[in-house]
């Protein structure tokens, strides 16, 4: 091999470096080439961008559609996102989907941060719980707490966050939102902005519905919880009791041996307040939030609104650069300019840093809380995307009207697949005990095909919040002796979210345990409906070869599946050709009988087969056949 390779060559150094270059020049032309036949598009673009895009006659496509993919489409037709894919895979593209809400197109696309970059930020806390229970004694008290807040007279009531500077110079930021309604909300459109989240809960009652509520969100979010447990400087407070309720919540405090911080507080009097926001400070500690200033903003509306004198108005938390006064902006479907911001106290400031919540004036429409804004440099390129979501939005709704909530028909109706499938629900009930009750019922009907998860059990009518909470984790709503008010019967058919109503608890169960049937797989079942030896074999021209048979049982039927067994061995398993009695076709024929058969595409009959005729059949499972098995 050595003589036949020649005498080995010596590769000098400019060789080397020849052949990386050549190496690294072929690797930037692959990419190129494959970059090249790589098309972003978002969904819904019209036959004639596509050809811009691909730079092929509109004509050629319109002819594709019809003659592979049978669609009689126009030049103005829009078409989705499969559509796209299979004619630009005909055409030697690849089709790359881009999300139409993630402002990366035309110039406006985010910075990523580098760690160097990153500077601490102050926490973002929300305070939840029960109604009564002292969430705004709280909050007036860190706010009169707060040295200048006090002294500029209180905050205006319409802003939905603020911040407070402690003594230690430690800042926080509150969430003033209407409870967890506005949390739900929130995490509905995929915002996560809440680090922190408190519980106050009275110590002179008892963990009640909301307070509940406020741990389903809080654990649904995945966030962090400190209990603030109230009014212990009355009489009856019983901090003791609260705890062990917390517990059947599984909301397991540190001196239980859990990981949640708890402190017992008077927010009327200020006690123990100061332990709470070390807490916090704690928590955020170990959280280690960071953020970086030195970038182009982008933030979240907590809230938005539309004032009459300064028209729409969004509360806007900033999460990550330094918003300022003048910058151009895409948020959701709106672009604009910052032309003022207000603090919480409806001063104007300049600019605003990472976890502090501003009012932004200069939408030219009302955001929704949620939507993210970004600070752009160009504004007609902003506006371009701002117009191109708003045109998506339209027509996604228009075309995709029953996507998003979950109804129980959906489950019933649902294809087999090899994962394990579960069906959430959320329960709210005119009482406790019935929700309990009802909760367990429906917990036992799992099995290791179909789960039953209860995203959250309550008391009381089924609100607006629960529509969220329900859209947000893809759940269904059973209300029993509950019906929804009209504010959450409009959010319902809006989000598509499913709500069955009961009276009784066994209709209850019934019905989902016929919604995880409709889940499980059918099982497949053969029935043999007779057997017929071959007797004699005859061999026709242009028919090929009919088998002479006798039915030795059951019936041999003309719609059945038949197979061929030989020495007790499968030789072929198809369907019947023909089937006659004397001249006559026959529709079957049954035991003692004799007759033709022909078997479909099989020739080699031969005398002693015996010809199997069965028909298979879905036979449906009940939870009772799964659990057995």
């Amino acid at each position: 091999m050595a003589t036949l390779r020649g005498a080995p060559s010596r590769r000098t150094a400019s060789d080397l470096r020849r052949g990386s270059r050549e190496e690294l020049e072929a690797a930037r032309a692959a990419e190129a080439e494959r970059e090249r036949k790589t098309v972003r598009v978002n969904e819904f673009i019209t036959v004639s961008e596509l050809a811009q895009i691909l730079k092929v006659p509109a004509t050629e496509i319109v002819a594709f559609a019809f003659k592979n993919l049978g669609l009689m489409v126009t030049i103005n037709q829009r078409l989705d996102f499969d559509q796209i894919e299979l004619i630009a895979g005909e055409f030697g593209f690849q089709a790359v989907r881009e999300d139409e809400y993630q402002a990366e197109e035309a110039g406006v696309a985010a910075e990523a941060d580098r760690p160097e970059d990153l500077e601490s930020r102050p926490p973002i806390v929300t305070i939840m719980g029960h109604v009564d229970h002292g969430k705004t004694s709280l909050l007036d008290y860190i706010r009169h707490a707060n040295v200048v807040a006090g002294e500029a007279g209180g905050i205006t009531q319409h802003i939905g966050a603020y911040h407070v500077s402690l003594p230690s110079g430690k800042n926080i930021t509150f969430l003033d939102t209407p409870g967890h309604e506005a949390f739900t909300a929130m995490r509905a459109r995929g915002a996560q902005v809440t680090d922190i989240v408190v519980l106050v809960v009275a110590a002179d009652d008892s963990v009640m519905p909301q307070t509940i509520e406020a741990i389903s969100h809080a654990k649904n979010a995945g966030v962090p919880l400190i209990v603030a447990i109230n009014k212990i400087d009355l009489p009856q407070a019983n901090p003791n009791k609260v705890k062990q309720e917390l517990l059947q919540h599984n909301v397991v405090l540190e001196e239980f041996g859990g990981t949640t911080l708890a402190t017992e507080i008077s927010a009327k009097k200020g006690t123990h307040v100061d332990q709470l926001l070390d807490q916090l400070l704690l928590q955020a500690e170990i959280l280690d939030l960071k953020a970086n200033p030195n970038k182009r903003a982008t933030g979240t509306v907590v809230e938005a609104q539309l004032d009459p004198g300064k028209g729409p108005v969004a509360t806007v938390l900033v999460q990550n650069g330094v918003l300022k006064v003048g910058d151009d902006f895409i948020c959701g479907m709106y672009s604009g300019r910052v032309r003022a911001l207000l603090d919480e106290r409806g001063k104007n400031v300049k600019q605003a840093g990472p976890a502090i919540p501003v009012q932004v004036l200069g939408f030219t429409g009302v955001p929704m809380a949620g939507d993210q804004l970004l600070v752009v440099e160009d504004a007609a390129a902003a506006r371009e995307v701002a117009q191109r979501r708003e045109r998506l939005d339209r027509e996604a709704k228009s075309r995709r009207s029953n996507r998003g909530g979950v109804t129980l028909e959906d489950f019933m109706a649902q294809a087999a697949s090899g994962e394990t499938r579960t069906l959430r629900i959320l329960i709210k009930a005119d009482q406790g005990g019935p929700a309990e009750a009802l909760a367990d019922a429906l917990g036992r009907l799992s099995t290791g095909e179909v789960q039953v998860e209860i995203v959250h059990r309550g008391v009381g009518a089924i609100t607006e919040s629960d529509i969220l909470l329900a859209k947000a984790s893809g759940a269904i709503i059973i209300g029993f002796h509950v019906r929804p008010d009209n504010n959450a019967r409009t959010a319902a058919e809006r989000e598509g979210v499913d709500i069955k109503l009961y009276r009784i608890i066994y209709e209850a169960v019934n019905d989902v345990r016929a919604a995880m049937e409709g889940m499980l797989r059918p099982e497949e079942r053969e029935v043999v409906l007779g057997e017929a030896e071959v007797r004699e074999v005859f061999k026709i021209s242009r028919i090929g070869t009919i088998a002479g048979c006798s039915v030795r049982s059951g019936i041999i039927n003309r719609q059945g599946r038949v197979r061929v067994i030989r020495d007790g061995v499968e030789v072929f398993d198809g369907t019947l050709a023909s089937l006659k009695r004397f001249k006559d076709d026959v529709r079957e024929v049954r035991e003692g009988f004799e007759c033709g058969i022909g078997v479909e595409n099989f020739n080699d009959i031969k005398v002693g087969d015996v010809i199997e005729c069965y028909r298979t059949e879905e036979v449906a499972r009940t939870l009772e056949s799964t659990s057995a098995s």
